[in-house]
This record gives structure tokens, sequence and C-alpha cells, in this order.
């Protein structure tokens, strides 16, 4: 189709001659001109239009001067509604529809736009080809503006719509005040609100302290901060009068509040809307927002702000209550534990407790530390079953029973048997699980039972983390109700330096995921961590607590025994080589050879390893537990290298004479072979074999060391294979 017969508009009644108008249709300009409403018919065929009186009035044309060319029409508009119009009016004819309908823009010669709405239905051939167009074309403007309007309200509506959703929304998921302001201060928050920036007072008696403020250049705020009610400032005037206060202008406000006018200067804001904080009758503080480009506020706007300080209100008055409620019941918790743990001689303990924060109600986890005679003391961690008051009371009594029965100095079994007792007894039907050990740090003995809980892991001197094998029993009250308190002890040497951590499962519980990993990630942080308790204890709860949410409650234990580090001059170190660990013994020979390369005895190192290998073989295949290696500096009189080896069986070894084809029996023969001198001692339930590598003493020293540790040679009780000397 050409550009010559194109057409500009709409179609009208058929059948009419191309510029007459029927009789019905004559009258004055004045009437056609109010009617605003014509009539065409398009010969596409011809190219030519016949459009009624009135149609040309819409069109701004004179009736006299039209001479049926549509192109006369179509340049009374502007280019770019003109290609909209002939894209419009084309697509129809090629597609094959029956009629279109399109509004366009005419700049009429009084300099308005008037919008024009052409209405047209196309008449096709048999062979679907277009050959007509009737229509209607019609002055929109009072249509098309009404709608406008209606669509602007619409506009405004849906987006006061939009921000009390939001709002609404971000506020359900505020738990406590400070979720509160989190959703009203954080990313977003400010755009929910459809405010530039707000400011939040919360009443405290006679005070009003801002918790929140928000936005750019609001400075005065927080240099004016927080302190009694005064009316002189608008924010507390509104919280006094109750009554919302809206400011168009910078001006106005300090019109009536001449106390803000040294700040004023430099807002960016030009309106402000202070609201009242009212819930349920009561008063519980203020909301101000302020705005950049409003310059006043509507009966909608007014509205919408008196509503979003409704929610606000509601959420601070549900958000208070549960802050409330939480700190009495995390108060009572916290009232059930020890209020401080005495300082141990020859260690460190440290103990964290937290709250979950995903609900109002509190656990029963616990932790206690209980002195004990001769110097030791009981270390427990547990965790009564349920989260909730009724927990935290059980975990309140049982701690106090455990407590009792290991203070009448009962071993770790018997105690764990009675407060299963204790809790059955209690006829209730929540059962406890907990690990409780009872710890000798003048010999490093920890003996441990654990019913149903994590066993404990041990740091090495080097970072290493272990976690023994410690055998258990079931938990507190199961075990009474099955007849089953049995409780088994496992003996754990906790040497210089190293480090004991009871946890309870809220540490190592990470929501969707198994809980070995968790286990496996608290193990790296324990490794990862600082040597002492404290700073160790700071560490996992911020590293773990927080990462897995803070959905459970926690209870941490960490015990260190004191560090050996000798003197600058006498090094010693300590190192615990458990039987079950395949490792331990490939690592304790290189942690020997790495502490004599740092002390500058590396000439040493060969024989202390090969020494080493020996002594911790022997203890490993022939008893029945671990060993305990120290390696240590004898300074004076010569500076020698003095090694032991500690375990837990009364036998001692004793010098055979293997055959060629033995394959043991040569230990003590390679020892006093490479040794400067060797012995045995005992040391409490076991014993231990040491031996000195390095230079012969003076002459002066005697040339037999006697010492329980070292008999005499010719002892008939003792026999040959108690001690001896290398010959120099």
């Amino acid at each position: 189709m050409t550009d010559q017969n194109r057409p500009p508009i709409i179609p009208g009644p058929p059948g009419r001659p191309a510029g007459k108008t029927p009789a019905c249709e004559t009258g004055t300009a004045e009437r056609l001109a109010l009617n605003r409403t014509g009539s065409f018919e398009w010969d596409l065929d011809a190219g030519t239009m016949d459009i009624d009186e009135a149609g040309l009035l819409v069109f701004g044309v004179d009736p006299a001067s039209y001479d049926g060319r549509p192109e006369v029409l179509a340049e009374r508009l502007e280019p770019g509604e003109r290609i909209r119009l002939g894209v419009a009016t084309d697509d129809a004819l090629k597609d094959g529809d029956s009629s279109y309908s399109v509004h366009f823009r005419i700049a009429l010669d009084d300099g308005r736009d008037q919008w024009t709405h052409v209405q047209g239905r196309i008449l096709r051939s048999e062979g679907g080809k277009a050959r007509r167009v009737i229509g209607l074309v019609r002055d929109a403007t009072a249509e098309v503006t009404h709608s406008a309007f209606v669509l602007e309200l619409e506009k405004r509506h849906q987006r006061q719509t939009d921000i009390v959703e939001r709002t609404t929304s971000a506020l359900s998921r505020a738990v406590t005040v400070d979720d509160v302001t989190a959703a009203l201060t954080g990313p977003g928050g400010l755009a929910r609100l459809g405010a530039d920036g707000l400011a939040l007072g919360l009443l405290d008696n006679a005070a009003l302290n801002v918790i929140a403020v928000s936005g750019e250049s609001l400075e005065a705020i927080d240099e004016l901060g927080s302190g009694r009610l005064d009316p002189k400032l608008p924010l507390a005037d509104t919280v006094l009068s109750g009554r919302p206060r809206f400011v168009s202008s910078l001006a106005a406000l300090t019109r009536r509040y001449p106390m803000l006018e040294p700040y004023v200067g430099r807002m960016k804001f030009q309106a402000a809307a202070y609201l009242p904080l009212v819930a349920q009758a009561r008063s519980l503080g203020g909301l101000a927002l302020f705005y950049r480009e409003r310059t006043a506020f509507n009966p909608d706007e007014r509205i919408l702000c008196l509503g979003l300080a409704a929610i606000v209100a509601q959420s601070l008055q549900r958000a208070t209550l549960f802050d409330e409620e939480r700190e009495f019941a995390t108060g009572l918790q916290s009232a059930m534990l020890p209020r401080r743990i005495h300082d141990i001689e020859g260690g460190e303990i440290a103990v964290r407790y937290h709250a979950a924060w995903s609900g109002r109600q509190v656990g029963g986890d616990w932790y206690d530390v209980i002195a004990l005679p001769k110097d030791r003391f009981g270390i427990v961690v547990g965790d009564v079953q349920g989260h909730d008051t009724h927990a935290a009371a059980i975990m309140g009594q049982l701690r106090i029973a455990l407590r009792a029965y290991a203070a009448e100095g009962h071993p770790p079994s018997t105690v764990l048997a009675r407060a299963s007792r204790f809790l059955a007894e209690l006829d209730t039907d929540r059962f406890a699980t907990c690990t409780y050990a009872q710890v000798d740090l003048g010999t490093g003995t920890v003996r441990v039972v654990r019913a149903g809980h994590f066993g404990p892991l041990i740091r090495h001197m080097d970072g290493r983390v272990g976690s023994p094998q410690v055998r258990g029993g079931m938990p507190l009250g199961i075990s009474t109700d099955f007849g089953d308190e049995e409780y088994p002890e496992t003996r754990l040497d906790l040497v210089p330096g190293e480090t004991l951590v009871l946890y309870t499962d809220g540490l190592v519980e990470e929501p969707g995921a198994d809980i070995d990993a968790g286990v496996r990630t608290l193990i790296t942080e324990v490794s990862a961590g600082p040597a002492g308790a404290e700073a160790l204890a700071d560490h996992l709860s911020d590293r773990l607590w927080e990462r897995w949410g803070s959905g459970d409650d926690v209870a941490l234990l960490v015990l260190r025994r004191s560090p050996d580090p000798g003197s600058p001059r006498a090094p010693r170190l300590h190192q615990y080589v458990h039987q079950a660990d395949p490792e331990g013994l490939s690592e304790a020979r290189t942690i020997v050879r790495q502490a004599l390369t740092d002390w500058a005895m590396a000439e040493l190192a060969d024989d202390a390893e090969l020494v080493t290998g020996e002594l911790l073989v022997n203890v490993l295949l022939h008893t029945e537990g671990g060993a305990v290696l120290t390696l240590e500096v004898l300074p004076e009189p010569v500076r020698r290298v003095r090694l032991s080896v500690q375990d837990r069986s009364s036998a001692w070894p004793r010098r055979r004479s293997p055959g060629e084809t033995a394959t043991s029996g040569r230990g003590l023969l390679l020892l006093d072979a490479v040794a400067t001198r060797w012995g045995i001692e005992p040391r409490g339930e076991g014993k231990a074999v040491w031996c000195e590598i390095g230079p012969a003493a003076p002459p002066t020293s005697p040339p037999i060391h006697r010492s329980v540790a070292e008999p005499l040679k010719d002892d008939p009780c003792r026999g040959p294979g108690a001690g001896g000397r290398r010959q120099q």
C-alpha cells in the first residue's frame, strides 16, 4: 500500500458521496463543534476519504477546503503520531482484521493538544482483500484526560498499597525490638516506607530514647539525642500530645520549633511527618518520616503515614513483650547456672552459655564445675530434653543432684547412675544427656563417663585435635527405666598445655546438614583457635554459635592444663599418644626431632628419635592404654636431653637375650647402647621409663645413679633389666 492511499484516520458510514452531508446531519458549526463526533468512509481502491463536517472539525480542517484526499487529514498530525496511526491501520488491513481502534494526538491551531479517537470497520472482498473502511472519528480529550487522572489515582493508590504491604511483610518477621529497627533502617527499609529518612524514639518512663536514625543529613537527630520529653522538640511534642504533625517546609518547622533552627540548615529534607506510636491505648513513642521533594500531604498521604505508624506501633508492642518474656526466661535459667567459676590450680577453665533466639522459650543445657577432695574437681556439660521453662526447671534440679553425688566422693560411673535414678524418680517424661569427668591436674588424669552425649575433644600442644573413644551409656532417666545404669569409665591423660573441650549439640548442629559435619567443623575451629581457655571459648562462640543461626541453646566448657615450657635453658614438652591413634607414633618422632632442632641440639635428634620409637612401641604393644611422652633439657652439670615415656601398666620391662631369629626383646639392649643413663620409676598407677642422651657427666659425678628409678645391677629382686648406664 502506497503513502498516497494510506488512511490517516478511520471508517464512517458507507454509501455517502465525498463532501456530502446528509440532511439529518446538517446544522450549525456550533452544534457540530459541541458534538465533536463525525463519520467517514474510506475507499481504499480509489484512495479517497469521504468525511462529514463534524469529522473535519475534529481534525481542525475547514470543510470548504477539503478535497477528499486522506493526506490532507494526515498532515494535521505530528510526524510521530502520523507514523503511529499509519502503522496501526496498516497492521489491521494486512492481518485480516475486521476492525481497528486507535488514539492519537492532534495539535490544534490554538496551541492545545487534542486526543482523537478513530474506530473503523474494514470491508473486504470474497478473496479477503480490504476494499473500504467505514467508521467514526471523535474528540476524546475529556475522556482521555479523565482516564489519565483515574490511572494516576489508581497508580498512587497502588503505590500506597505496596508501601503498606512491604512494610507489613518486613515487620511480620521481626521478633525483637532490634529486629524492628533493623527492618526499618536496614537495606531497603526507607524504600519500603516511601520515605527518604526516619527517626524512631521509644518511651522509657519520662524519657524519649531515639533508638534508630536512617537517612542522610540527620545528624541533628543524633546531636539532640535522647532525654526527657521536651515539647520544644517536634518528636517529643507529638508523643506528648498524641497528635500527628505534618510539616510541609523546614521554615514552618523552625517557626513552630525554634530550637531546631541551628540544625535545619544542614538537613536536606523539605517535608516531615511526626507520628505518635500508640498500641492498645498505650503510647510507645514516636516515628518521624522525612521527605526530600514533597511539599504537601494530601488526605491520602496523611492516612498512609498514620497507617504506617500503626503497623510500626503494633510490631514494637509485640517485640517489647517478647523481649520482656525472654529476659525473664533467660534470667531464670541463668540463676540456675553457677554464678562464677573458681580458679583452679594448674590450669584454667572457661565456660559459655548462649540461649537460643528462635523463640520465647529456653532450653535445658547446663555446665558445672564441682570441687572434689584431694585437689581434684569434676566438670560436666549436659542437656535436658526440650526447649521450655519445664526443661530449664528439670535442669536446675538435676544439676544440683549431680553436684551432690559428685561431692560425696563417688566414682564417675556411680555419679551418673545415681543422677539417672534421680531423674527417673522425678516422674517426668524428660530425659537428659551429659558428659561428666573427674580431673586431677597434678597428674593429668581425666576419668570420663558419658550418658548419650558427645565425648570430649582434646587439643594437643602442636594444635592437633583428637576425639578419644569414650565408652558411653544410655541417657539419664532412660537408663533407669530400662534397668541399665552402666556407665563405663574411660581414663584420659591431659598433658601440660593440652586442652579439653566439652559441648552440647547446639554448637555443632547446622540446619539442614549432618551433625558429623558440624563436629568436623568444630574440630577445625578448636585446632585453629587461640591457646588460652577464655580466648578459645570466645572463638568457638563467635565462629559456630552465631554461624548456625543461634537456633538452639549452647553450653560450652574449655579446660586447659597449664603448659610446662621449662626455662629458656631447660625447655620441656609433653605429648600424649593414644593407643588407637595410628599416626601418633610417627607424629611423636617428628615432634622430638623438631624440638631438638629448635633447641639447637640437632646432633642428638637421631638417637632421641630412635629411642622414642622403641619406648612408645613397647607401651602401645604390651599395655592396654596410651603413653605420655616427655622431652626436656637438663642444663646441669652438662646439657643433655631427658626423654620419658609414662604408661599405666605396673609391669616393668625386663632385659632379655634374644636369639638371632627373635623378632623382639632388643629394646632395652638398644636403650642401653644409645642412652647415657636410663631407668624406671613408679608413677601412681603405672611407671615411667626414662633415659638421658648426650655427653657423659663430669668425672666428679657419681658413676651410678642410685634411686628407686635405677636399682643396683646386683639387686637380686630387680634383676639386670631394671636399669643401667652407658659405659664411657
